[in-house]
This record gives structure tokens, C-alpha cells and sequence, in this order.
């Protein structure tokens, strides 16, 4: 089971590569889209490789509620329990 200090570095490391945004900005009170500039393609990308990284399942209903690193974060944290 990940950590959050590791939930955060996978989730910086998938946005940098999908987004091209460097990943000391992704941090736990940013917005995917406002702040990381992450549209909605993307995203569906990130939560992709998000769930292969974590082993964990999204549902395309709870991908809405995602709108920053921390909401992924917490969500990844309680998928894994």
C-alpha cells in the first residue's frame, strides 16, 4: 500500500508525463485543471495511470469529484484499504 508522500510523487510523475507540467507543482492543494492546466483528456488519462500505478479502480462517476491532487490523493489512499 502507497503512502500519501508516494501517492503524490506517482501523481506528479503521470502528470508530468501526460501534461508536461514539472512535478514539483503538483501538490496537494492544486487544481488539475485551474492550476495544472489539465484538461479533461488528460485526466482521463492520469486517472488510467493512476489506477495501473496504485492498483486501485476509479469509476468515471467519482472522476468528476477529483478536482485536485489532494481529492485524487485521499481517494487513491481509501481505494487501497
Amino acid at each position: 500500500m502507497a503512502t500519501q508522500e508516494e501517492i503524490v510523487e506517482g501523481l506528479a510523475e503521470i502528470v508530468n508525463e501526460i501534461a508536461g507540467i514539472p512535478t514539483e507543482d503538483v501538490q496537494l492543494d492544486k487544481s488539475f485543471t485551474d492550476d495544472l492546466d489539465v484538461d479533461s483528456l488528460s485526466m482521463v488519462e492520469v486517472v488510467v495511470a493512476a489506477e495501473e500505478r496504485f492498483e486501485v479502480k476509479i469509476p468515471d462517476d467519482d472522476v468528476k469529484q477529483l478536482k485536485t491532487v489532494g481529492d485524487a490523493v485521499e481517494y487513491i489512499l481509501k481505494a487501497q484499504a
